[in-house]
């Protein structure tokens, strides 16, 4: 299989998304798509899925966006919901050098922070080049994230019955309204863009 003469900044993916990482996974290059924020969200809200009221439009959106992009460049869309098998995500995130585990678990990601996704990848023939791996910027943080959760649902690890438990209390408002505290509490995630309204979706997708 021949080497793709393509760099990172030829590929320039659908309105609303960005690559948020590289890596080489057997012949071919994976790359990550994310949502580029805060752009992301108005173009979702726009879509025939967001306004359709069938399940899972998000999910929809991104496999009509993501999969006629794959289409254009000769890649191969891969989705988080795609399995089971489910597709590699986090361990092509962390092969990336672009994404780290942070103090409580989640990814966290140099421009993202710990509110990192995926929308999904693309699986292109051959070694893309890669960028150096840079070092995590958890090293010299000083990790509000450990202590932020108002749940105590990060003690040591998640516990998802905790989280639920809280955010079906009045205290629980404000994590729904805004987004997790947690994911809040990264510095970079306070800088990357996400308004409180898609993070309030993303709350009610996640505790119904």
């Amino acid at each position: 299989m021949g080497c793709v003469r393509v760099a990172i900044s030829d590929l320039i993916p659908p309105e609303g998304l960005f690559v948020s990482g590289l890596c080489h996974e057997g012949g071919g290059t994976v790359v990550l798509i994310s949502p580029d924020e805060p752009g992301f969200w108005p173009v979702f809200v726009a879509s025939a899925e967001y306004a359709d009221g069938q399940p899972d439009p998000m999910d929809r959106w991104s496999k009509r966006v993501i999969g006629n992009w794959a289409g254009r460049i000769g890649g191969r869309a891969l989705f988080p919901s795609d399995g089971p098998p489910y597709p590699a995500f986090n361990r092509w995130a962390l092969a990336s050098g672009r994404f780290w585990q942070s103090p409580v678990g989640m990814l966290v990601h140099r421009r993202m922070g710990l509110f990192a996704s995926f929308r999904g990848a693309l699986i292109l023939p051959g070694h893309l080049p890669l960028a150096p791996g840079t070092a995590s910027p958890c090293d010299t943080c000083h990790a509000p994230c450990r202590t932020a959760c108002p749940a105590g649902a990060f003690s040591p690890s998640y516990d998802p019955p905790a989280c639920h438990a809280f955010l079906d209390l009045p205290a629980g408002s404000d994590c729904m309204s805004q987004g997790c505290h947690v994911r809040r509490a990264c510095p970079i995630s306070q800088d990357c863009g996400r308004l409180p309204k898609q993070s309030a979706w993303h709350m009610r997708q996640f505790h119904t």
